[in-house]
């Protein structure tokens, strides 16, 4: 069989599906913070302590479906943590999230000593995984069905422009009575549940077990993903995509012969060079980059353009 034939064949469609499904869930929930002012690092976090979560509600219950709802839990957790801290108490939420990050890396660790009384990855033939649709869990469909529906939600709602509008122009929005503090709560709380479901997409889907720091840098990557869209749910979904083939493909390319640490390094290569361009075309377009604060005062805000004009929020 030819290099071509190796890399491109009927099954790498559905490697891509399994890749995409828990970066383009976090992407959404990042994408949904973006649109309230809210830059949201702690994606990885969110996304490692609801794959443990998944594992732990699966094993204890022998149900994968409870399994996913801790999942949802302990991410919502998570982004309540973050909540209260940025949100609350006006602590950067950058900081706040690296914070997070570091926590759930050292959390995740303890408890799979403490409660499994293992060390590295764990996992057990009674530990039920996610059945299947043609192939796919049903957790890549509602990741793919939630693009259009959070598309029409910001664009056609009300609560979806009043959201955008708090992002946007937060002094605004108070000024017509809207609870700014509720939106942005509402948006990071959404943000741990969509993580969860990506983390118990990651530990019970795609494989059926728990290893330390197994989302491998994905949050990081739905980070990425929702800069280069401008948190609009289409361009998420596309750069969400560019992660998972490359993912997919750099599985394959350890099979012809690749060093493992190139192969693994492939997508994160492609989508520091993606953030790059779509950085130098921003720039050479005179527009303001995706993270520059607006001109409201109140916190950074990113910039949609194809929501950022006349937004009503009565």
């Amino acid at each position: 069989m030819s290099l071509l034939g190796e890399l491109f064949d009927a099954a790498l469609i559905p490697s891509i599906l399994r890749a995409l499904t828990p970066v383009l869930l976090a992407a959404l929930g990042g994408a949904l913070c973006a649109k309230a002012g809210i830059f949201n690092v702690g994606l990885e976090g969110f996304l490692l302590v609801g794959a443990f979560a998944a594992v732990a509600g699966s094993w204890f219950t022998g149900s994968a479906w409870v399994g996913v709802l801790a999942g949802m839990l302990a991410g919502a957790g998570m982004a309540a943590l973050l909540a209260i801290a940025s949100v609350r108490f006006g602590g950067d939420e950058i900081i706040v999230g690296i914070a997070l990050n570091l926590l759930a890396v050292g959390l995740t660790a303890f408890l799979l000593r403490t409660v499994f009384g293992r060390q590295g990855t764990f996992t057990d033939p009674g530990l039920q995984g996610l059945p299947t649709v043609l192939g796919q869990t049903p957790l890549t469909y509602l990741a793919w069905l939630l693009v259009p529906v959070l598309s029409v939600f910001l664009r056609r709602h009300v609560w979806g422009f009043r959201l955008t509008g708090v992002g946007e122009t937060p002094e605004a929005a108070r000024s017509l009575g809207v609870d700014v503090a509720k939106y942005r709560y509402g948006a990071v709380l959404a943000s741990g549940v969509l993580c969860g479901l990506g983390g118990a997409q990651l530990s019970l889907g795609n494989v059926v077990l728990f290893s330390e720091n197994m989302t491998a840098g994905r949050g990081w990557v739905a980070v990425v993903a929702v800069l280069l869209a401008r948190a609009a749910p289409f361009g998420v979904l596309l750069a969400a995509l560019l992660f998972a083939a490359a993912e997919a493909l750099g599985f394959r390319l350890q099979g012809v012969g690749l060093p493992s640490q190139l192969a693994s390094a492939t997508p994160y290569v492609l989508t520091l060079v993606a953030l790059v361009v779509s950085s130098l075309r921003s720039r050479r377009a005179g527009g303001r980059g995706p993270t520059e604060p607006s001109s409201s005062g109140d916190r950074p805000a990113v910039a949609d353009p194809a929501t950022s004009s006349h937004v009503s929020l009565e």
